[in-house]
């Protein structure tokens, strides 16, 4: 879902608050550098989708790199949709080419990166994890490649993803990555 509109700008940032259990938007936006960033996302996605004024396009996203930068944040547009939590800055790295759906709640040290090996991608249908809806994404877990993770999983501190992991309501980890538990995501993410 891309935001191109006003209203799916405001209705994206009102679903990140709820993911990170954020009060006061004002208050949050001006002492949460986190949160800041994540605002930053949004409205930089509002303005390159809705293809508004270049110079204004140009200034929200140097400011938005600036501060990914200082938070360890790399993570490119459009790839995530409403309801993204990051608990707190550190190194979170998210390849272009990733989908990750709704609610997802993401810590420090993940890596979500694309294929390795030298293959263009136009050779392979898709080169990024595609991850499904309400996922917890633990400290320090890498995913890899072409893979899907279907919806309300957890995925592990420390977890190596490599396969595809399609089961709904399953908890991952380990090196490399198995199923550990038959329970999902509930209570591990805010309900939006």
């Amino acid at each position: 879902m891309l935001i191109k509109t006003l209203k799916g700008l405001k209705f994206f940032i009102k679903k990140d608050m709820l993911a990170t259990s954020r009060g006061d938007f004002f208050k949050e936006f001006t002492f949460c550098p986190v949160f800041r960033f994540i605002v930053l996302l949004r409205f930089n996605e509002y303005l390159l989708n809705s293809k508004k004024i270049l110079l204004l396009r140009v200034f929200f996203i140097f400011w938005y790199r600036r501060l990914g930068v200082r938070l360890g944040f790399s993570i490119p547009l459009n790839v995530f949709d409403y309801g993204l939590g990051i608990v707190h800055y550190g190194l979170v790295i998210v390849n272009t080419d990733a989908r990750i759906g709704k609610n997802c709640r993401i810590h420090a040290g993940v890596n979500i990166g694309g294929s390795a090996g030298f293959k263009k991608k136009e050779d392979i249908k898709r080169y990024a994890p595609t991850i499904g809806d309400n996922t917890y994404i633990g400290p320090g877990a890498k995913l890899f490649g072409p893979i899907n993770i279907g919806n309300n999983c957890v995925i592990g501190a420390n977890a190596v993803v490599n396969k595809s992991f399609e089961d709904d309501n399953i908890t991952i980890g380990g090196v490399p990555a198995r199923i550990i538990s038959k329970k999902g995501s509930k209570g591990m993410v805010n309900e939006i």
